[in-house]
């Protein structure tokens, strides 16, 4: 269980993204699933910084540097 200033995978970063997100995703892989958004961390990050996700907007800077934070802490559940 990680401690109160760490990130999680479960308090922290499956929330950032909605059940549209998820769903949109699913065919490719399961933006609420740890192992998933593990491996695919480099593309998510990526997608979301030039805009190409999510299509209806993007994220605000706070969840792109929260996001950018657990990969690099080791993208820890």
């Amino acid at each position: 269980m990680p401690s109160p200033g760490e990130l999680s995978f479960e308090r922290d970063i499956k929330p950032l993204f909605r059940a549209k997100d998820r769903d949109s995703m699913l065919s490719f892989f399961d933006l609420h699933d740890h192992a998933d958004v593990s491996k695919h961390a480099d593309a998510i990050i990526g997608s979301l910084l030039t805009g190409r996700m999510p299509c209806d907007g993007t994220w605000p800077e706070d969840q792109l540097a929260k996001l950018q934070q657990w990969i690099d802490a080791g993208k820890p559940a």
